[in-house]
């Protein structure tokens, strides 16, 4: 079978994403992919089931806000110093999306075990925490080797489904014409790839040559395997920062902030930063 085009647009590679698909993205703090966020939101993506890694952010809000989200799997959703995650709350407030708390243990063990191809993956650290009472996909047995390990019988442990997102979506500083995508130290990224049945990468750079092939940056390479498809996007984490590239737009992020607060306020960053002509002078 041959192999699907690689090198794409950002509006082609979001149109790879159906609606009611499961999609995991990156923390704030980085590889968040903000332009293939805005161009979901621009082709009225619905029903996305949103997974954070483990925590989610500014491109969370904004699917939310923008009607793109019907349910999200996380351990929080913050814009960090810059205060409340606002279309969030709204939408928790009313009911309007479906949240399954977690906790960043719990994602990254849950997503360790889909990478290793196992069902589920043992975390100890929930016992005990009110969050296992709202998670009836979690179960708690006792540990089958407590007498082996010397422990007392009925010891507890909790089971957590692995999962599994249909689509790893991050931004990352290269790739190359093969699909191989240079993350750097991110490993969580790496790991995002191997659980997710695809993954969709934007990119500040196409790096010239064969990112497997250069001893320097190979360590820290997802490579071309695990990759679907990969679209140039300058800039592509603006307003959030990306690491050793461009810092945060701390005064973007505060009127964002400012601007989500209401919907009307909403509507109106949408026009201007989604749909408008500034959206294209960033990106």
């Amino acid at each position: 079978m041959a192999r699907r085009e690689i090198l794409l647009t950002v509006e082609e590679l979001v149109a790879r994403i159906p609606d009611g698909a499961s999609v995991i993205s990156a923390a704030d703090n980085n590889g968040v992919p903000m332009a293939a966020a805005r161009a979901l939101v621009r082709r009225g993506a619905r029903d996305l089931r949103l997974i954070g890694g483990p925590t989610a952010g500014l491109m969370a809000d904004l699917l939310i806000g923008a009607g793109c989200a019907d349910s999200i799997e996380t351990a929080a959703v913050t814009l960090g110093e810059f205060g409340l995650a606002p279309r969030f709350r709204a939408a928790a407030e009313s009911g309007a999306l479906k949240i399954k708390d977690s906790t960043c243990p719990a994602i990254h063990a849950a997503l360790q075990a889909a990478e290793k191809g196992n069902p589920f993956a043992p975390l100890r650290g929930l016992i005990g925490s009110d969050i296992l009472r709202y998670r009836d996909d979690w179960k708690v047995i006792d540990n089958p080797f407590a007498e082996q390990d010397g422990a007392a019988a009925g010891d507890p442990i909790v089971l957590l489904p692995a999962i599994v997102p249909d689509f790893a979506l991050f931004h990352a500083p290269y790739g190359d014409a093969r699909g191989n995508v240079w993350i750097g130290v991110r490993r969580e990224l790496m790991t995002m790839a191997h659980a997710a049945h695809a993954t969709l990468v934007t990119v500040e750079e196409i790096f010239d040559g064969d990112l497997m092939a250069d001893p320097a940056m190979a360590p820290g390479t997802v490579p071309d395997l695990y990759v679907d498809g990969v679209a140039l996007a300058p800039n592509g984490s603006w307003p959030l920062g990306l690491i050793g590239r461009y810092p945060v737009d701390a005064t973007h992020l505060r009127d964002y902030v400012a601007a989500a607060a209401t919907e009307p306020g909403f509507r109106a960053y949408l026009d201007r930063h989604v749909f408008g002509a500034a959206t294209a002078a960033a990106e």
